[in-house]
């Protein structure tokens, strides 16, 4: 990607860090730092949006490529519960987390009829995807023995969103959504298997409410 494509990636992994504060604020805030004011949506629980921003002119959309953030103290308490975690088996699930996710947000919206490119440009959109307090109840470690765990959900994570104006780097909209695996109301045994079917829904749902969400920006009428 070009420079300007790769200058916006480190403005988003700084706002990142304030982004994820505001998971942990007790409220959420009616305007942001950077200046984003919240309003009510129907696709993500929390989305704030710069007065007088418009989606009407992009006609192409450049995807980064996504990061993705574990539960602070995630891995201390993996070995406190006896899973050995080390930060390769870490960047692994990262790895395939942000592989998995770019194509299905790939796939979803190449069906929606938008047109994504690797290049910035005066109609381009920038979006950047985040996954962030991921929280794997039953990492694979290939560790004998100690591949699944007994709980009733595979664990969570939360979408934190952000488009970018390509030509000024601007930010124009950030969504927040948490969600957790579906919880089985009794216990199970959750393993590698379990997890990446779980984290497929899930991301497969945030990619779906993502073009919605763009289809009604744009004013264009849902699918059938």
């Amino acid at each position: 990607m070009n420079r300007t494509l790769n200058w916006v990636g480190v403005a988003v992994g700084c706002a990142l860090v304030m982004a994820s504060g505001l998971l942990r604020a007790a409220e959420t805030p009616e305007l942001t730092h950077d200046g984003l004011a919240r309003v009510e949506s129907k696709y993500f629980k929390e989305v704030y949006v710069r007065p007088g921003a418009s989606f009407d002119g992009y006609a192409r959309m450049a995807l980064l490529d996504c990061q993705v953030v574990f539960r602070k103290n995630w891995q201390r308490d993996q070995r406190l519960e006896g899973r050995r975690v080390t930060s390769k088996d870490m960047d692994a699930i990262r790895a395939t987390l942000a592989t998995d996710f770019r194509s299905i947000l790939t796939q979803t919206l190449n069906a929606g009829g938008y047109t994504l490119v690797d290049q910035n440009g005066d109609d381009v959109l920038i979006v950047r995807p985040a996954i962030v307090g991921l929280d794997v109840t039953a990492p694979d470690t290939h560790e004998p023995g100690r591949g699944r765990t007994f709980a009733t959900s595979a664990g969570e994570a939360t979408l934190v969103l952000e488009a970018y104006d390509g030509p000024s780097g601007e930010i124009l909209a950030r969504v927040i959504d948490r969600e957790r695996g579906r919880d089985m109301g009794r216990m199970m045994w959750q393993n590698a298997v379990t997890n990446r079917a779980e984290a497929d829904r899930i991301m497969r749902k945030w990619a779906d409410l993502l073009r919605q969400a763009l289809d009604n920006a744009r004013g264009k009428p849902p699918a059938s």
